[in-house]
Formats: structure tokens, sequence, C-alpha cells
């Protein structure tokens, strides 16, 4: 398929996952994003995700404690299944290993939803065999710092260790400029958070590819629309307290907002099978449903609605499967 088509493909799925049914101000942040972006983000994304060599390293990251004060065990369901959409299809495709980095309390419940995806998780060690002899479609899943210091001393070490072809986020809290990680509701959650964002910017610094999806403007690669952020996010100015706001301070080469940050790595997914010509590499609407149940099993929570079931941002679990439905729609006429 030429160029041009890919283009009108990932234009519509931009339009798509921005429709901001959450009522969150997404959509400003999709203009603003595009605006820098000067095409598709979905596109963007795709583009990065298909230029990485074949068997390379890549570092992944989603997730995050959301209720801290009560547990560092609890997190929510919006980003897991999205990147596991991504980790599954970059394996599959490219023979990829994929390093997970999430906190040391969320290993087993992120280890859950990559492994409802297909993936079987393992150490690096053992997974490189994997990879290397073709046998199985792996990931590897690493606890992260939760401390300024030791983030930034592990962010060079990992980066040395791995030499990643490209570093993916989504659904990742950043730090504001006052260094703290803020909710959607201008509450300070940081404790017990992974410090990610240090080794996502020192990835930047190294001139390493680096893909980021979000909803909130809190979230790793929002810095790239700050100024979005401030004027149509809610808290985007300023905290309930009055000190600045929520929107997070780390960029990215390539940003793609969506109205739910699951929704963004599905289209992104759609967009890189339509590239590589494989409809096996998108997502599809019984696997959406597979990844949405497991999370209720592994106690994954509906952020909005403070519940754990199969709604993810307080949006119904039949409009999930609904959007995945249609980007398989988008994409299919590459297939024909």
């Amino acid at each position: 398929m030429s160029t041009a088509n890919f283009s009108a493909i990932d234009n519509r799925l931009d339009a798509l996952v921005s429709l901001d049914l959450g009522g969150r101000g997404v959509e400003h942040l999709y203009t603003a994003a595009r605006e820098r972006q000067g095409g598709s983000l979905v596109g963007a994304a795709a583009d990065a995700l298909s230029a990485i060599p074949e068997r390379s390293n890549v570092f992944v990251t989603t997730g995050s404690v959301s209720r801290a004060w009560i547990s560092p065990t609890i997190g929510e369901n919006d980003g897991p299944a999205g990147l596991a959409a991504i980790v599954r299809a970059l394996s599959l495709a490219k023979k990829a290993l994929c390093i997970a980095f999430v906190e040391e309390t969320l290993i087993e419940s992120t280890s859950a939803i990559l492994t409802t995806a297909g993936l079987t998780v393992l150490p690096y060690e053992q997974a490189t065999i994997a990879r290397d002899d073709g046998s199985l479609a792996v990931v590897s899943v690493e606890p992260f710092p939760i401390d300024d210091v030791n983030a930034k001393e592990a962010s060079r070490a990992l980066i040395a260790k791995y030499q990643p072809a490209l570093f993916f986020s989504t659904e990742r809290v950043g730090r504001n400029v006052d260094g703290i990680y803020c909710s959607m509701r201008g509450i300070d959650y940081g404790m017990g958070r992974a410090r990610i964002d240090f080794m996502f910017d020192e990835a930047r610094s190294q001139g390493i590819p680096t893909v980021a999806v979000g909803d909130g403007g809190n979230e790793i690669g929002m810095g790239v629309v700050a100024d979005a952020v401030r004027k149509h996010v809610k808290f985007g100015d300023a905290r309930p307290d009055g000190s600045p706001g929520i929107g997070a301070v780390t960029g990215t080469d390539a940003l793609v907002t969506a109205a739910c940050s699951n929704w963004g790595c599905y289209a992104i997914a759609g967009a890189f099978a339509a590239r590589m010509g494989r409809r096996s590499l998108a997502h599809t609407p019984p696997l959406e449903a597979a990844l949405l149940r497991r999370g209720v099993d592994v106690g994954l929570i509906n952020s909005v609605d403070n519940v754990v079931d199969g709604n993810v941002d307080g949006l119904p679990e039949a409009t999930h499967l609904a959007v995945v439905q249609m980007i398989s729609t988008i994409i299919a006429p590459v297939f024909k």
C-alpha cells in the first residue's frame, strides 16, 4: 500500500482514539500534538516501531501504583492491556525482546496481563535464548527504583546494559515541574512509585527513539504539549493547593494522545500491522475481552469509578470492544 493510503488510515485512527468521551480535554492535546508532529500521531508512532532492527531490545513501561497510600500493590487497568498489545506485535513481527519496567509490587499483575496476550514472561537471560532461536514470544519484567537518586543511577546502568533500540511508554505518570507525581485530581501520589521517567529522560539524552501514549496530561511524553495541558486540562495550570499543575515535564519524540491510553496503543498496533502487512499483529475484540477479564482477576482497578471491573477510565467495557473493532475495520483495506 502507498504511503498516501497509510496516511489516510493513520488519520482515521487518530480521529477515532482522540474522541474525548471522558471529557478530559484530550482533543485539545491532540490538536497541539498534531501541530507539533506535523502529521498523524499514530502514524509517527507506528513508523518508529517499524524502524527498529530485528531482534532488538526494547524498553517498555506502563502502569503505576494507583492507591499507594492504601497499598503499593494496587494498579489500574488502563495501560497494561495497551502495552501488552504493543509488546505482542513487536515480538511477533520483529522478534524484539521487550523489557518492561514497573514497580516491584506490580510485577505479578503486569506479568499476568502480558501472559494473557500470549507472551511468556522470563528473566532476561532466558528470554534472549527464546528470542534468538525463535521458539517463544517472550518478554521480561523488571523492577525499577522508587527514589530519585537510585533511579538516575539505574537509568544509565540499564541503558548501557541492554542498549535498547526504542523506549515505549503508555499511561505512565511523570513528575511535574515541582518533581511531584500528580493524579488527575491534582493529588500527590508519588509514594511507592518507580521513577521511570528519569530513565526515559536519559534515553532521550542519548538519542534513543521514544514513543509515549497518554490521555490526561500527567503522563510521560506530555512535556511536548505543556502549554495545552496548562490551558485545557483540569488542574493543568494549578493543583488544588495552588502549586504548579499536574502536567508531566518529560517529553518524547512521538506522542500519541487518546481518550483512553489503551486505545492509543491499539491504534498504534493496528497501524504497525498495516505497515508490516500482517493482520495478525493487530489487536482484536476477543483478546481485548480476555485482557480486561484478566485485569479483574488480578485486581486492577477502574480508577475513575474506584472499583475492580472490566470498564476502563469509567467507560463501559462494550465501548472498548467497539473501539478495537473499529480499528480492525479501519485497517482492513490494507489486507484485501
